[in-house]
């Protein structure tokens, strides 16, 4: 695929999915900015990429806060040059019921999310325009109902949906692609659940046709690289499911 050399930033890349897809960027050549809001973590997910013989720098950036926002664009491109992908991995969760949820959780979940994801893409705009991509995290559970309390979570994908499509009709003339995608994937959050409920993780694997979640880099990784590439050069505005299938099964 297509990206060496271009460079990447992907947010919440501490840890887990955004990590995965920090690394597969990275091993095909990509030059990666991480950002997340405690620098040990992006430094470290930095470091086992320049072990690789990669070339990679991590950032502090909390996406709720504008300023660290409308700035991190600057950080990246005067340490890179130049910024070809953005990647909106970044998310706080909060479960709950709606009679349970308050004003303020819902507040932290959309700015996380939504918020977030709408001032990287207009900070990062000049810098991707005549052949830059965007990907977004959306999910799954906004197309597919969960009896878990993820109802707010899954507006916040939701309108990061919207606002992928919206951005891929709007930013087609500048030479932008946006794009999505829904992941299932075996986040650390995840995997203690799955340690601590063996039976409900099993249960919860039945609903997912390959009966396996999806590794961060191979899986996940792989697929927002391939959407970056010029394999994917004629792809936008699309929702891609990487999720073994399971968002079938709604």
């Amino acid at each position: 695929m297509t990206i060496k050399d271009k460079v990447a930033l992907v947010t919440g890349a501490g840890q887990g999915v955004g990590q995965g897809i920090a690394f597969a960027l990275a091993e095909r050549g990509a030059k990666v900015a991480l950002a997340g809001r405690t620098y040990e973590k992006v430094e470290q997910t930095a470091k086992e990429i320049r072990e690789r013989g990669r070339d990679a720098q991590a950032f502090t950036c909390d996406v709720t806060d504008p300023f660290d926002t409308e700035s991190l664009a600057e950080r990246v491109v005067d340490h890179f040059g130049s910024m070809s992908i953005l990647v909106n991995n970044a998310q706080t969760v909060v479960n709950g019921r709606l009679l349970d949820i308050t004003d303020d959780d819902y507040g932290r979940v959309m700015d996380s999310g939504p918020l977030a994801t709408l001032r990287l893409m207009r900070t990062c705009h000049p810098h991707l325009s005549g052949g830059g991509s965007i990907v977004n995290l959306g999910s799954a559970a906004g197309v597919r109902w969960d009896p878990s309390g993820y109802g707010i979570y899954a507006a916040a994908k939701e309108a990061i949906r919207a606002l992928t499509r919206t951005a891929a009709c709007e930013w087609a003339d500048d030479g932008i692609r946006v794009n999505a995608i829904l992941p299932l994937s075996l986040s650390p959050g995840l995997a203690t659940w799955a340690e601590q409920r063996p039976e409900e993780a099993e249960a919860y694997l039945n609903t997912v046709p390959l009966h396996r979640f999806g590794d961060p880099e191979g899986d996940i990784g792989a697929a927002v690289a391939f959407l970056c590439s010029d394999d994917a050069k004629y792809i936008t505005g699309h929702s891609l499911p990487v999720d073994g299938g399971q968002v079938l099964m709604r």
